[in-house]
């Protein structure tokens, strides 16, 4: 019998909790998923985005990947090496011409999501009339995460769609 792996359990789980999301309680929208294996280097990778449900300009993306150093250490049980996937959120959302909220989104989101990588880039559509600039805010986590923290799951998506919440709130009053 297949065993999945922890990357085939994690998958399933946050898929579940952002579907639950939508479809039971209609808080957010799902936007999109992928879902990739990359057969040169065998590693997975799967994302899932969503909206607040009826507020789409800010967007976010719960992102997992595996690589196949990742599946082997599983698989032979090496001591020495730590099974996991790595996880990361994203947000994507519209910025000024200049960037003038770049800042002020830094700071929430270190604020927000300590301890932890957060990087922003920006980017901007050539013969876009209105100047906006896209901005993709990525937090990236330091460690791996397992099936030990698969009960820690519906805390980071509360804090994902809080976060989303706080960052629709600010982009309105800017």
């Amino acid at each position: 019998m297949f065993d999945p792996s922890i990357f085939d359990n994690l998958k399933v789980a946050v898929e579940n909790l952002v579907y639950d999301l939508d479809n039971l309680d209609g808080a957010v929208r799902v936007t999109g998923r992928d879902d990739r294996m990359e057969m040169s280097v065998m590693s997975r990778e799967f994302a899932i985005r969503f909206a607040r449900s009826g507020n789409e300009a800010v967007t976010a993306e719960i992102g997992l990947a595996a690589s196949l150093a990742d599946l082997a250490a599983e698989l032979l049980e090496q001591k020495e090496a730590q099974p996991g996937c790595t996880i990361r959120i994203r947000f994507d959302m519209e910025v000024g011409p200049q960037g003038e909220e770049c800042a002020v989104i830094q700071s929430l989101l270190e604020q927000r999501w300590p301890k932890q990588s957060v990087s922003q880039t920006l980017s901007w559509r050539y013969g876009d009339e209105t100047k906006r600039l896209s901005n993709t805010a990525e937090i990236r986590f330091a460690r791996k995460i397992g099936e030990e923290q698969m009960e820690d799951l519906p805390g980071l998506l509360e804090h994902v769609v809080r976060t989303l919440d706080e960052l629709t709130v600010l982009l309105k009053s800017e």
